[in-house]
């Protein structure tokens, strides 16, 4: 349809088919009287924040809507929001209302379908359930544009808004007349993509039937379905465990120093847990360390780790003391079911004096001299556990020192040249012994809970700030109103 100005002549059109009773120019703003086709008067043009057109199209809820008018409406002396009126193509109404920048989808509804208990009663119900007043606004038309099939009325009106969650009852009494509009949040960038427009107005404090951020009962159906779904998880993982030692071994030092030893394959079966491995060596006032490697047979995923164990004793100052222990233990975390094997080396601190073939010792009184093959001569006190090399024999004969008077003193008209140029026995293979070995013993732990505990706190920690957070969100949503719900501080 087209309508020819009678003042301007500029045509106005619009495309969509509905009994037309006023319309405003686009050019010249007078307000056209159809059957008369004379100006009623001159409104201000729609300026204020408006961001859709005369004629625009968009579809919202899968219905094609054209924007056949635009209001606005000013409370007081600066507040104003927007009101779109729209057709579809079956000539049906709806509305949408915009105040800083939250958006509200309405319809007309039947005066009959809304019941209250009395006139002035702060509740009214529509299909069984129950608005509150949110407030009461007098108004009147600040600004228009478009086509309406009702003369506009530009004195003053009066809004009810009942409200309930994002779902409102809107009532307008204006000529003598009331009407009532059902409405619904929608958002702004439902908005956008209906209209395809680029920029809208941007949020300002909350909308009165703006929705929290969060769907709490959404949220809460999800992290049940979730919460179940674990629980059966940690159910089967921890009834298809096996807990026992899977490795347990010791090994001789010499037969793993400067090499790796492969050890015999285990397997785990079940869900994934830590592995414990605990150490232990013999050493006393040394050290040893243990370099340790798992390595997963089926992907050849490999999981190193390297332990010292250490342990020194003494006495100092008239008091014993002691560090360090002959045991060391630690967790392979998160190792899954499948077929294992470890790669081992080792190494301790080497001692003083070995059983080699071609060095020599004599011991008397708590004190040990060894000759090694270049020549040194090692004298340990085992009595202070206090340790001396020279150079020489001659060297440790002429040693004025305290240790050298011990010595003579000791091994007083023995000659020590000939002591320790005796060929000692053939050395026999030195036995595994806490000393010269290491004990290696793997466990695989039990399903730990820990995880599965955490994870259900958080669930419940969030729930339960969720809904404070609703809590805090809808008495800041009803303070501007004098009906709230909540008790104003």
């Amino acid at each position: 349809m087209h309508y020819t100005c009678p003042l301007c002549k500029t045509e106005n059109k619009i495309d969509a088919d509905f009994n037309i009773v006023e319309y405003v120019c686009r050019s010249c703003s007078n307000l056209i009287d159809i059957s008369k086709n004379t100006s009623t008067k001159v409104v201000k043009k729609p300026i204020e924040s408006v961001v859709l057109e005369i004629g625009q199209k968009g579809i919202i809820n899968e219905v094609e809507y054209s924007v056949a008018g635009i209001i606005i409406r000013k409370y007081g002396s600066d507040i104003f929001w927007r009101e779109y009126y729209l057709k579809d193509y079956k000539g049906n109404n709806a509305f949408l209302s915009e105040s800083d920048g939250h958006w509200v989808f309405l319809k007309s509804i039947h005066k009959e379908d809304v019941k209250r208990k009395s006139w002035n009663s702060l509740v009214v119900e529509f299909h069984l359930l129950n608005y509150r007043r949110y407030e009461t606004t007098e108004c009147h038309i600040h600004s228009a544009a478009g086509f309406f099939e009702d003369a506009l009325d530009f004195g003053l009106s009066t809004y009810k808004e009942y409200v309930n969650g994002t779902q409102m009852i809107s009532e307008e009494k204006s000529n003598g007349e009331t009407q009532y509009f059902f409405g619904q949040h929608i958002s702004k960038y439902k908005v956008k993509k209906a209209f395809k427009i680029q920029n809208l107005p941007n949020y300002t404090g909350i909308g009165i039937v703006q929705p929290y951020y969060v769907n709490v009962k959404q949220m809460i159906n999800i992290f049940c379905v979730a919460a179940l779904l674990i629980c059966l998880l940690q159910l089967y993982v921890y009834t298809t465990r096996t807990n026992y030692p899977v490795f347990e071994q010791k090994i001789k030092f010499e037969d793993v120093k400067n090499k790796e030893m492969v050890s015999k394959s285990f397997t785990l079966s079940g869900g994934s847990a830590p592995l414990k491995v605990k150490v232990y060596s013999g050493v006393d006032n040394s050290w040893a360390n243990v370099q340790l490697s798992l390595v997963n047979e089926s992907t050849n995923e490999i999981v190193y780790t390297s332990k010292d164990i250490e342990q020194y004793h003494g006495v100092e100052g008239g008091e014993s003391w002691s560090e360090g222990n002959t045991t060391e233990e630690f967790n392979l975390c998160g190792v899954s079911s499948g077929k294992y094997h470890f790669l081992i080396s080792a190494e301790r601190q080497e001692p003083l004096f070995s059983n080699d073939s071609s060095s020599a010792s004599v011991s008397e009184g708590g004190v040990t001299i060894t000759k090694d093959p270049s020549g040194f001569i090692n004298v340990v006190n085992s009595n202070t556990q206090e340790s001396v090399s020279f150079g020489d024999l001659k060297t440790l004969e002429n040693d004025q020192s305290s240790f050298g008077s011990l010595i003579r003193k000791t091994f007083e008209g023995k000659n020590l040249d000939s002591l320790l140029n005796v060929k000692p026995l053939p050395a026999t293979p030195e036995p595994a012994t806490d000393t010269n070995s290491v004990d290696i013993k793997a466990t695989w732990l039990p399903v730990s809970f820990w995880n599965f505990t955490i994870v259900l706190i958080l669930m419940t920690v969030l729930v339960i700030g969720c809904y404070w957070g609703r809590h805090l969100f809808n008495v800041s949503k009803w303070k501007n109103s004098s009906n709230s719900p909540y008790p104003q501080s």
